[in-house]
């Protein structure tokens, strides 16, 4: 069973930081690309940021290149996500999602409140 555990998640303070962990298991996940998606009530789903099976290629939309970084460990099957400068749009619930794009399996999600 493909199972994600997010963690990581909080109430921070606008232009803080926080650093999310999704800990994949019941695949082999070193053999995808993996994702960070985020949901925001009332709206849909928004891709934040994917990296591709090896970690050598990276995505991030405009709105959070610059603020945002992935990455994984491939040992640890974890994929990790550093934000930066985070402000009350970022608001969200964050998933992490196997494949490219928003429409890949995912877990349950962690919140990010960001707000003063």
């Amino acid at each position: 069973e493909v199972q994600f555990v997010e963690s990581g998640g909080g109430m921070v303070q606008p232009g803080g930081s926080l650093r999310l962990s999704c800990v994949a298991s019941g695949f082999n996940f070193y053999n995808y690309d993996m994702s960070w998606v985020r949901q925001a009530p009332g709206k849909g789903p928004e891709w934040v940021s994917g990296i591709s099976a090896g970690g050598g290629r990276t995505y991030y939309p405009p709105s959070m290149k610059g603020r945002f970084t992935i990455s994984r460990d491939n040992a640890k099957n974890t994929l990790l996500l550093e934000m930066n400068n985070l402000t009350p749009e970022d608001t969200a619930l964050y998933y992490c999602a196997r494949g490219w794009g928003t429409s890949g399996s995912r877990g349950q999600g962690t919140q990010v409140t960001v707000s003063s």
